[in-house]
């Protein structure tokens, strides 16, 4: 997989407590056969040898689907199950020390906060830059203030990076990031928690079309 040909369009992250019941490998394809580019694993409760064991099953589904897989924060898990890459915050492990260790071929995405971390990542040969959290969320509460369409459009204007915004991201309000600037949207609830994950992801591309 060509790393610089990655479309970063419609990027799911995971979060079992929100699947509504459902197996996430259902809802994982359910959301790729509708149009999501990208998957990122996040587990945050649940031991390593589970995170692994989940890491694994999902590996193979995106592989056979020729889909990304990004790790969030743990590099032994994306390194074990051969993962494509990793996502790290501003507080996980220094982004030189990632990439030493990933190599150059892996996928490694930045979680900015601020305007100041993207003009700090502008150093950086990251792959992408998470803008986070555009709005405030309930999926995820430990997230800087946030900083709306408004620094969607200043991180756009010092940054060299592709840019995908996560944070309260909506059907209702895709067109609108996509407008401020960001290359993708990065969708939890309104995929996991979607009576249907493969619709919910088609009307995001739609949204996404005609902005």
């Amino acid at each position: 997989m060509n790393k610089q040909e990655i479309d970063y369009s419609l990027y799911l992250v995971t979060d079992r407590s929100l699947t509504l019941g459902r197996d996430l490998l259902f809802v994982i394809e359910e959301a790729i056969l509708g149009g999501v580019t990208v998957v990122q694993l996040r587990e945050k409760n649940c031991s390593s040898r589970e995170f692994y064991d989940i890491a694994l099953e999902v590996a193979t589904l995106t592989k056979k689907h020729g889909i990304p897989l990004i790790i969030n924060d743990r590099m032994d898990i994306a390194l074990a199950v051969k993962a494509e890459g990793l996502h790290i915050g501003q507080s996980d492990l220094p982004y030189a020390i990632a990439r030493e260790i990933m190599g150059s071929d892996a996928i490694i995405g930045l979680s900015v906060e601020t305007v100041q971390d993207a003009i700090d990542a502008e150093s950086l040969d990251v792959d992408y830059l998470g803008i986070s959290p555009v709005f405030s969320t309930t999926t995820k509460t430990d997230t800087a203030q946030p900083l709306g369409y408004d620094g969607i459009r200043k991180i756009k204007s010092i940054s060299s990076h592709k840019l995908v915004a996560i944070g309260g991201v909506n059907l209702a309000n895709t067109a609108n990031m996509i407008n401020a600037g960001a290359d993708g949207i990065a969708v939890v609830s309104a995929i996991c928690s979607a009576d249907s994950p493969k619709q919910a992801s088609q009307l995001l591309i739609e949204a996404m079309r005609k902005s």
